[in-house]
């Protein structure tokens, strides 16, 4: 079975938020606000996402067959 990729938009500011964060947001390839990084969907990416969710918008793009 393969996986799609997400789309990972970086469209709030993490100042204010904690070192970890930051961290997770550096992690998923984001360095600058608005940036736009695609990576695989798998369960790692998703833990990321699930904590810095607040800060990033997510769009799947499924799977080519």
């Amino acid at each position: 079975m393969t996986r799609g990729k997400l789309r990972i938009t970086w469209v709030k500011s993490s100042i204010g938020y904690s070192k970890r964060h930051k961290a997770t947001i550096r992690a998923l390839g984001l360095r600058h606000l608005g940036e736009t990084v695609e990576q695989a969907d798998v369960p790692e990416i998703r833990g990321m996402l699930y904590k810095v969710n607040h800060l990033v918008q997510v769009e799947e793009i499924p799977a080519e067959s």
